[in-house]
């Protein structure tokens, strides 16, 4: 179990910033021939992602959202994360392809669903709580009494100027 950290921490990161959402949205929950291909995907994209230092993946936290599980993942450059998005010799391609061949006999059964935030600032507390967010995947950081107000940590934020920052 991961320790809790005292007090108010905060996120440091200098660098290209990419937050990916992804999920998928389950339709028609009789359908599991539809929908649990797709559980099983997921899992062996991010353990190849995971055991690759260079994938660009910082990491990911896993929800379970109203219509099914969603994956906020993290990740140090928007090419990166392209760049394995179409690489016929990774995990993502050929899961692409079977989930579109299911889609075409059963539509609608599954939807997916992904957003791409390219982050130029980003401002985070937590208190009290094991790494999680930001911080696990970046530096924790405790909050300085003139970071105390979030929009005093999110104007320090900046994901690309570190020259500015202390």
């Amino acid at each position: 179990m991961a320790s809790i950290n005292p007090g108010r921490m905060t996120h440091r990161y200098d660098g290209e910033l990419v937050v990916f959402h992804i999920g998928m949205t389950i339709n028609k929950w009789w359908r599991p021939d539809q929908w649990m291909p797709l559980m099983g995907d997921m899992p062996r994209m991010l353990r190849e992602l995971s055991v690759d230092r260079e994938s660009g993946l910082l990491g990911f936290t896993m929800l379970l959202g109203a219509r099914g599980p969603y994956l906020v993942q993290y990740w140090s450059s928007l090419d990166k994360l392209y760049a394995y998005a179409s690489a016929p010799d990774q995990e993502h391609r050929p899961a692409w392809t079977r989930f579109n061949k299911r889609a075409r006999k059963a539509p609608s059964a599954v939807g997916i669903w992904h957003e791409t935030h390219l982050v130029e600032r980003a401002e985070s507390i937590y208190v009290a709580t094991p790494p999680m967010g930001l911080p696990r995947v970046t530096e924790t950081v405790p909050i300085a009494s003139r970071h105390d107000p979030a929009r005093a940590r999110l104007a320090d934020g900046g994901t690309r100027d570190a020259a500015t920052r202390d």
